[in-house]
């Protein structure tokens, strides 16, 4: 019975150990979170995959920058266009929609709308030199819709300073924020794909923000 009784006690006490070295490790995460848990991608646009393209971020841009989005008039679309290919290269041949012809500018310095082997292409959310313009205190006036509309420097042939543009011309309809629209995106090599794209409220509320100033900023700050 004493060597049966010894061997109990060991086993108490390993048991013990375990416990306590569970509730240390418990303590020692508690309040963490996964880096990959609950995240919500930063992004105001749609996604969709065909083949080995990707794109990412699809959006109609706010108004702004001569693009007005009314009937008759322009839209840009922006968006982020990933060849996931290692070897294989690829061209955006046209994009189609009902909402109007599009036109497809290259980055500058390109024939075509080329997209190498893992290459991602960003198009532009604003002409060449707008947002430079804006800056500076270019030429803006407002359209006669009310949209503000800014000179543009000359373009480069640096594919940073004079990105890529996909612009929707002659609108059939005014493009309205909240709602979808779909768009088709043709490759030479990866083929077709269709995306509805949402319009970027993004701007709309960074300017309800900027009224408000810095004399503003400090109502209701404090207590909190």
């Amino acid at each position: 019975m004493t060597a049966l009784n010894a061997v109990n006690r060991r086993m108490v006490a390993v048991a013990a150990l375990a416990a306590s070295a569970a509730l240390t490790l418990t303590g020692c995460s508690a309040g963490q979170i996964s880096q990959t848990a609950d995240q919500v991608a930063a992004v105001n646009g749609n996604s969709a995959d065909v083949e080995k393209i990707a794109l990412r971020n699809v959006h109609i841009v706010f108004p702004g920058n001569g693009y007005t989005n009314v009937k008759g008039e322009k839209a840009l679309i922006a968006l982020s266009i990933v060849n996931l290919s290692e070897t294989v290269a690829d061209e955006l041949t046209s994009v189609d929609t009902d909402l109007g012809p599009v036109k497809i500018t290259p980055p500058a310095g390109q024939s075509a709308f080329a997209l190498k082997p893992q290459q991602n292409v960003v198009t532009a959310t604003a002409p060449a030199g707008a947002a430079a313009a804006d800056s500076h205190g270019a030429d803006s006036h407002g359209d006669s819709h009310g949209a503000p509309t800014t000179t543009a420097k000359p373009a480069t042939d640096d594919p940073a300073a004079n990105p890529a543009l996909i612009e929707i011309t002659g609108l059939t309809k005014d493009i309205t924020p909240g709602l979808t629209y779909k768009v088709r995106f043709n490759f030479k090599n990866n083929g077709t794909v269709v995306v509805d794209v949402p319009v970027d409220a993004a701007d709309t509320e960074r300017k309800v923000t900027d009224k408000s100033g810095p004399a503003e900023e400090g109502h209701g700050g404090g207590g909190h």
